[in-house]
């Protein structure tokens, strides 16, 4: 091996140092200590008024008290998931193929909202949905809501504020991938099929699959963990498990439980995308 080869592989190594510090000074020592408060012994009095008892029933304990909050937020993240993917895929497809001139203006709409903070963006949200707000008004002026009806603290609410909050993360690489798309398959399809629908489904909805599966991912992790949006828009009976870890961190102190439900949380969420990944066929679509 000649000397030039050599010092191209130091110099890799070189490079690749300082992502790796960042990963192990933020991720790996960050988990590390996360799992480890999560096996502490709560009657023990050491770190915290805690002792490592390497405590695995913390899990189960944590699991066996909280699986409601758990599940809801699973289902609040996959509908808020869904809801993204319906509204992001037309817009990315009329800013794709439709916007023209405006294509850089209408992107810049869609990250606008980022300009602001995600707290005020909430707080936004708990004013249009407010019980003498226009929208609430409206639904009783048409008999969808009674003359008491609300949407405040409701589970329509929860899921309203996760799905304006993290669209445009579903939005852009939605975008990315259909702007790739050459226009002439498109046309080709017209020629092919005999119905726009059929031509869609068998040519831009495969060709736009990279995009939809990195945004459902995108979207639904932080949906799932989420907390800011039920604490503004919910309430105790919309408890999310974001919520619950952070009330057992701040205001019970008691972590060894928020630990077990944080790596509960984390293990389910990676399971899930690696079962979506290889249903989807992420390897052979990114």
């Amino acid at each position: 091996m000649s000397e030039t080869v050599r010092k191209r592989g130091r110099l890799g190594y070189l490079l690749l140092f300082p992502a790796l510090a960042w990963l192990g000074l933020f991720f790996v020592v960050p988990l590390y200590s996360l799992v480890a408060t999560s096996l502490f012994d709560p009657a023990g009095s050491d770190f915290r008024g805690y002792t490592m008892s390497w405590a695995w029933g913390n899990y189960s304990d944590a699991l066996h008290e909280y699986w409601q909050p758990l599940l809801r937020s699973i289902v609040y993240g996959g509908i808020a998931t869904a809801l993204c993917l319906v509204l992001g895929y037309v817009l990315a497809y009329a800013i794709a193929f439709k916007a023209g001139r405006w294509k850089n203006v209408m992107l810049v709409l869609v990250i606008a909202p980022f300009f602001t903070s995600f707290l005020i963006r909430t707080l936004s949200w708990k004013l249009i949905l407010a019980d003498d707000g226009v929208i609430v008004n409206s639904l009783q002026f048409l008999h969808v809501l009674g003359s008491d009806g609300r949407l405040l603290a409701t589970p329509v609410a929860v899921i309203a504020g996760l799905t304006y909050n993290f669209l445009p993360f579903m939005v852009l690489p939605l975008y990315a991938s259909l702007d790739k798309i050459d226009h002439r398959l498109i046309e080709a399809s017209g020629d092919l099929y005999a119905h726009p629908a059929i031509g869609f489904f068998k040519v831009t909805w495969p060709l736009s699959l990279p995009g939809v599966v990195s945004g459902t991912l995108l979207t639904f992790i932080p949906a799932a963990g989420d907390f800011i949006n039920v604490q503004l828009l919910g309430s105790p009976n919309q408890r999310m498990v974001g919520s619950v870890i952070q009330s057992l961190f701040t205001d019970a102190n008691n972590y060894p439980a928020a630990a077990s439900l944080s790596m509960i949380l984390m293990v389910l969420i990676v399971a899930m995308v690696v079962v979506y990944v290889r249903r989807a066929g992420t390897e052979d679509l990114l």
